[in-house]
């Protein structure tokens, strides 16, 4: 492409959009490499090349996740500070092939419904995540051509800020794997209402929706008025069955949540929607508890027993498993229920976790590592406990 006033006013346009969406992206993933591990884990075991599996690299998947976030926001800030042109041009380039190919192969197959490109601060469907890179296709294009522009002896400050976007990646994205998100936009956010009854707004109530098959307009009512439009015959023979849905004002805000006890009878509504305070403990792979996570559930657990909190552990083990793991660690009298392990992933990404619920609301949410400030800093008295 030749350089001319215009075509540059396109470049430096290319660049800043390409690299904010590079910022924002990697930002989002950033602030949870542990959400990004595991919608590469669902990749990895969703995928296959033929009889090649890609289930061998499962335990990479975090540096995987890490390596990522790191690469996209530092492509980001050589494209907003013009540095190391060609090489972020080529990087830019290399990235953005694999991810359109990739993301139409997946929009075509929909072997994982969700790529996670913007975290869980956006959702898109495979088909709009392959749209989204077709668009940035373009500017990638006019950057690429462009690559060879401005190309100044500046190794040294562009180094330095190169360095600058790695560490900072870094440093930000571990300090989120140790220590719940700093910012988080999954369902179970500290502040939000898991079941959003209120006084004079608890009937369970379920509407139904017909078709008139002459106009093609809908309605929809209370289904306990159906008898009522069906004693016209008139209305019967013009109207049909179109759709049907009901309104629980204590259906739980995140999908498919259950919690189920040995007798598989689903608690999860008693015990989230709880006036009294609840301290669940969440392990999604009870295999990979260490040491220091088994220490801070003993303490957590005592803590809790010698304030008279009410505390419940949530896994997706096995019973047997389960029983093995609590009376390894002296927690033989510790209630425990069953979930899904995304489920589990979803509400707190330690391993264990710890969430604080009353009255159906998120009162907190801890690491493991953070089980001292759970038990030294908290303040309980905010949730009237006994």
């Amino acid at each position: 492409m030749k350089e001319t006033k215009t075509t540059r006013i396109i470049d430096l346009v290319s660049r800043i959009f390409v690299g904010l969406v590079f910022l924002f992206s990697s930002f989002v993933k950033g602030v949870d490499p542990m959400g990004t591990s595991f919608k590469i884990q669902e990749y990895m075991t969703a995928w296959s090349l033929g009889s090649l599996s890609f289930e061998w690299a499962l335990p990479f998947a975090t540096f995987l996740a890490m390596a990522l976030v790191t690469v996209e926001f530092t492509i980001g800030v050589l494209l907003i500070t013009n540095a190391h042109r060609k090489l972020t041009a080529w990087l830019l380039m290399l990235m953005m092939v694999f991810f359109t190919v990739t993301t139409l192969y997946d929009a075509i197959t929909n072997k994982v419904t969700d790529c996670g490109c913007f975290g869980d601060f956006i959702k898109l469907t495979n088909w709009q995540t392959f749209a989204k890179n077709v668009v940035l296709m373009v500017p990638t294009v006019i950057i690429f051509l462009c690559r060879r522009w401005h190309c100044r002896r500046r190794f040294e400050r562009d180094s330095l800020i190169m360095i600058f976007a790695i560490v900072a990646m870094v440093i930000f994205g571990l300090y989120n794997i140790g220590n719940e998100p700093c910012l988080d936009f999954r369902a179970w956010k500290v502040g939000n209402q898991m079941i959003p009854f209120s006084d004079g707004n608890n009937e369970v109530k379920s509407y139904v929706t017909y078709k008139n098959k002459n106009t093609g307009e809908t309605i929809e009512f209370e289904s306990s008025k159906l008898m009522e439009y069906l004693a016209d015959s008139a209305w019967a023979a013009t109207w049909e069955w179109q759709d049907s849905r009901v309104e629980d004002p204590f259906e739980i805000q995140a999908d498919g949540f259950s919690m189920l006890g040995l007798d598989n009878e689903d608690n999860a509504k008693e015990i989230i929607g709880s006036t009294d305070p609840v301290l669940i403990a969440t392990i999604h792979h009870i295999d990979k508890v260490d040491d220091r996570g088994a220490d801070a559930l003993k303490a957590v657990h005592k803590f809790a027993v010698e304030n008279k909190l009410n505390i419940v552990l949530l896994t997706c083990a096995l019973p047997e498993e389960t029983e093995a793991f609590l009376a390894r660690n002296g927690l033989e009298e510790m209630m425990y229920y069953f979930a899904d392990a995304t489920a589990i992933e979803t509400m707190v990404r330690s391993n264990p976790g710890f969430i604080l619920l009353k009255d159906a609301k998120v009162m907190g949410k801890w690491h493991y590592r953070n089980a001292d400030k759970l038990i030294n800093d908290y303040d309980f008295a905010a949730v009237a406990l006994p």
